[in-house]
Order: structure tokens, then C-alpha cells, then sequence
């Protein structure tokens, strides 16, 4: 029987697993596959890594008999519990049609939307994974530049990105792809990258790089608050249809926003920009953090506080002031 690997929230959302915490999954995050082909820096799964097997990100995974997980996951869907489920396969030889089979055992036990995060090779590759029933493909670039994507994964960036924008061509609306903040780019590379998938109508989870013991890149350390939460308010102002002339960048990092700062303050008085971002429905509760540490992505709705404290943490603010037309944060309430 094929074995599917559960994220430790996931499996707790299911009622196969007991584990402390405060927010659990709205998806259901599964692993087929270990120590993968390829040799990213930063990941566990890399074949060169000594990372322990069941582990991907900050998060532990739980084997679990594929079919008795899919009609779990179809009952937490249809409970309300769930709201989508991630395949996140590891590029492995013969994974494709484990993969297939999993997509089937997903859908022919219910309706959950069904992400598939792969190595996918072609466009042909991509539509036969629609025609069988999923609802979103992913295609991580991880790297924000073509110089980084070679040293950290060793590939070539600019196939990976052509790959990207014409499955994003040939089926529009259903492709995504994950860029990981922390990796030796600019403020202003990552900006203008995610901007570029949005004029492709390539949709963009961001990550925080987290450095994990075991991996090429254990002893590095996770991007600035300040940071990633400034790439957060242009990524999300980016998915609300605003362009790349909204921001204004000095020594490669964010400095301005040319929006007045009235319209500002009520687009990002939600706290929605510091949610989790990516697929409908994905909150990947600690994937980035440690329960108590930083709140890279926030998995739930903020509190009013942990918005002003957002902002704050920004660096974007200076108490309403406004310098040369560029918008400062400040939400009135």
C-alpha cells in the first residue's frame, strides 16, 4: 500500500496525531517521496542532505496509508475543516504516477480543491495534471535571480521561468509558483520578481528562507523582520492588481510607496499582507517560525495590535508623515 507522508498539523487536523498548538492547518499538507534529486542549499529533502527524513521546512511529517488519508482529508473537507489539499511531490524516479494515483485517491473521495507542487518538466506535463482533476498547478522558482537560482539550486533560471510563464499561458489562472525572501537577493529583485509573476498571472506564495540543521545552509540566518515585512506590503499590493511603478527603491531596498497615504492606510488595514500567502485557502501554520518567535506569516487573521505592530516592524512608518509623495503607513481606526 502506498504511504503518504502528513504534516504534523495536518495529521492533527485528522485526528491522526496530538500535537500542541494554536492554529491548525486549513489545508491538508501531504509528502510523497523523499531525499529528492535535486540538491537545493536550503531543503531537507536535498539529496545531499544529512536533515532528517521526515522533515521539509521547520515542519515534521507522518506516514500515513495513502487511501486511509484521502478519505480523512475528503471527511475534514466536507466538515468544513479543510478547505483545499496540497500534493507537494519530491522529484524522485517513478514519483510521477505515485503522484497521479494520489490526485486520483484525492478526487474520487471528494470535492477538495487539490494544489500539486512538482518538478513539473512541460507544459504537457502541467495540463495532464488539470485533466485529471487538479485545481492548481505550482512550479517553484525559490530563487528571486537567475544568479542565485544557479548557485543555491543549481539550474537555470531562465528555462525554469519560460516553463513557468507557458503553462501560466496555457492555463490561466491555475498556475503558481513559491520565492523564498532571505536568499541573497535585493529588496528591489525580489519586488520586481514577484511583479513579473503577476503580469503573468502567476499567483506567489512567499516564504521566509529557515535555516535547518543537516542542509547546505544550516548556518545561515533568516531574513530581517523589517525585511520581509516590506516585501510582504508590496506582494500584496502586487496581488491587488497595483504595479511596479507603486514602489520606489534606494540601494535596492523599498523606501517609498506612491500611493496617498489615506488609500494606503485602508488597503492594508486588514493585516492581510502578513497572512500567509499563496493558494486559496493554504495558512501553513509554522513553516517559518517557532511557536512564540517571529511571525514571518501570520496563519490566522491579526490582532489590531499585531497589525500597528506589522507596520511598525516595516519600517514604512513615521507617524503619518508623508516625504515627497510617498505614502508612510499610518491606519487610522
Amino acid at each position: 500500500m502506498t504511504v503518504w507522508k502528513l504534516s504534523a498539523g495536518t495529521a492533527c487536523a485528522l485526528g491522526k496525531k496530538q500535537i500542541k498548538t494554536d492554529v491548525l492547518p486549513t489545508t491538508a499538507y501531504i509528502m510523497l517521496g523523499e531525499k529528492c534529486r535535486n540538491n537545493c542549499r536550503f531543503c531537507a529533502q536535498a539529496r545531499d542532505s544529512s536533515a532528517r527524513a521526515n522533515m521539509l521546512s521547520r515542519v515534521t511529517w507522518l506516514e500515513v496509508i495513502g487511501q486511509e488519508a484521502a478519505q480523512a482529508i475528503g471527511e475534514a473537507f466536507q466538515a468544513g475543516r479543510l478547505r483545499r489539499a496540497c500534493l507537494q511531490i519530491v522529484r524522485q524516479d517513478q514519483i510521477w504516477e505515485e503522484g497521479l494515483d494520489a490526485l486520483a485517491a484525492l478526487t474520487q473521495t471528494s470535492a477538495v480543491p487539490v494544489c500539486i507542487s512538482a518538478d513539473i518538466e512541460s507544459v504537457a506535463q502541467a495540463k495532464e495534471l488539470i485533466e485529471r482533476g487538479t485545481d492548481r498547478i505550482s512550479l517553484a522558482l525559490d530563487a528571486a535571480t537567475p544568479l542565485l537560482y544557479r548557485e543555491i539550486k543549481g539550474g537555470d533560471w531562465n528555462k525554469r521561468w519560460q516553463l513557468l510563464t507557458d503553462c501560466a499561458a496555457k492555463l490561466p489562472g491555475r498556475v503558481s509558483t513559491h520565492l523564498i525572501v532571505g536568499l541573497g537577493e535585493t529588496e528591489e529583485e525580489m519586488v520586481t520578481t514577484i511583479a513579473d509573476c503577476y503580469n503573468h498571472s502567476i499567483s506567489v506564495g512567499l516564504f521566509a528562507f529557515t535555516p535547518l540543521r543537516g542542509t547546505a545552509w544550516g548556518d545561515k540566518v533568516p531574513p530581517p523582520i523589517d525585511s520581509y515585512r516590506r516585501i510582504q506590503i508590496a506582494h500584496f499590493l502586487l496581488s491587488q492588481g497595483y504595479t511596479h511603478k507603486a514602489f520606489s527603491f534606494g540601494g535596492g531596498r523599498l523606501v517609498g510607496i506612491n500611493l496617498p497615504p489615506e488609500k494606503l492606510a485602508v488597503v492594508l488595514a486588514t493585516g492581510k499582507a502578513f497572512e500567509t500567502s499563496g493558494c486559496e485557502g493554504c495558512n501553513r501554520p509554522y513553516y517559518n517560525e517557532r511557536p512564540g518567535g517571529i511571525m514571518y506569516n501570520y496563519p490566522r487573521s491579526l490582532t489590531l495590535t499585531e497589525i500597528d505592530q506589522a507596520l511598525e516592524e516595516s519600517g514604512l512608518t513615521d507617524g503619518g508623515n508623508v516625504d515627497n509623495d510617498r505614502a508612510v503607513i499610518s491606519v487610522a481606526r
